[in-house]
């Protein structure tokens, strides 16, 4: 998507229409730091180290459960107050889990595992729920036969959006259930991801959606999502794949997947009604908050292609 078109605009304009997400009243009442009830360090909202609210906000803020664990792989030179990792920590207590790099855990190999990171080898999401293995070996054949020059990125793009089939596979059970992130620079998490550990772990990849995180990376494309972002696709991804959305569901992000309908479902089986986008209710406020002191199209972040 170019980021001058009419629809890119439109989006920057409404980047979270049709969401459900908590107002942020409690947020807004708060003026002045307090320490942290666990290490007493000065904080505002939250402690972005032992990932807990403050005392004013503490049993108050919006809390969500999660239908598969993710754990989060911090690169140690990531600044713990610039990173994202820390709101879906606070957000999902008891399913999000940080590790600073390289103390990760031992994966079991049970297909069960996957690890959100582009590349060639990565599958969509909607592969997952079909065991699909074509895609990415067609891919790395077209990679080979490129010709010099050829802009691999624009590639995977067209290969990965039209292998997205938008089908509801009403499924009882969701194929993973653990799901690990890296939490860095671009270039920080490529020497994350050469760990043996992770390499052996299946990939999966997010469909292309525009960042609005405010921090800037040179040299990466606006689909490179900060992690509470990927984290809310990708759980986004995996439920709309497997029990499509409610009909009073209208946020843009999940127009495109079918409506969720009664065939061959049991109880377990719900359809998308914002489930997750309280992940985003601190993310929300920092960004309407910035965007009270700057213009949307001043700041280089949102300047970045998509491609």
């Amino acid at each position: 998507m170019n980021p001058k078109s009419p629809e890119a605009r439109n989006r920057d304009d409404k980047p979270f229409e049709g969401m459900l997400i908590s107002e942020p009243n409690l947020l807004e009442n708060l003026t002045a730091r307090s320490p942290c009830q666990r290490c007493g360090k000065s904080r505002m909202y939250f402690c972005y180290t032992c990932f807990v609210a403050v005392s004013q906000l503490e049993g108050r803020i919006p809390t969500v459960n999660l239908p598969v664990k993710i754990d989060i792989i911090k690169h140690r030179r990531e600044i713990d107050g610039k990173s994202t990792a820390a709101h879906a920590a606070v957000i999902a207590p008891y399913d999000v889990n940080v590790y600073t790099y390289p103390n990760i855990p031992e994966y079991n190999l049970d297909g069960k595992t996957v690890l959100l990171y582009p590349g060639a080898e990565a599958r969509t999401v909607s592969e997952l729920f079909t065991g699909k293995l074509d895609i990415p070996t067609y891919t790395e054949m077209m990679i080979r036969e490129l010709p010099s020059g050829y802009n691999v990125g624009t590639l995977m793009t067209q290969i990965l959006n039209k292998s997205e089939s938008h089908e509801i596979y009403h499924v009882t059970k969701l194929p993973v259930d653990r799901i690990v992130l890296i939490d860095s620079t671009w270039n920080q998490s490529r020497g994350i991801y050469a760990d043996e550990r992770l390499q052996k772990i299946p990939k999966i990849v997010l469909q292309n959606r525009a960042s609005q995180f405010w921090r800037h990376q040179k040299g990466s494309p606006r689909w490179y999502l900060s992690t509470v972002e990927a984290l809310h696709q990708l759980l986004l991804e995996l439920h709309l794949c497997a029990w499509g959305r409610s009909e009073h569901y209208q946020a843009p992000l999940a127009t495109n997947y079918p409506i969720h309908t009664e065939q061959n479902c049991n109880s377990s089986c719900e359809p998308y009604e914002g489930q997750y986008d309280n992940l985003l209710y601190f993310f929300k406020f920092m960004y309407e908050k910035l965007h009270l002191l700057y213009k949307h199209e001043d700041l280089l972040a949102y300047k970045r292609p998509m491609l």
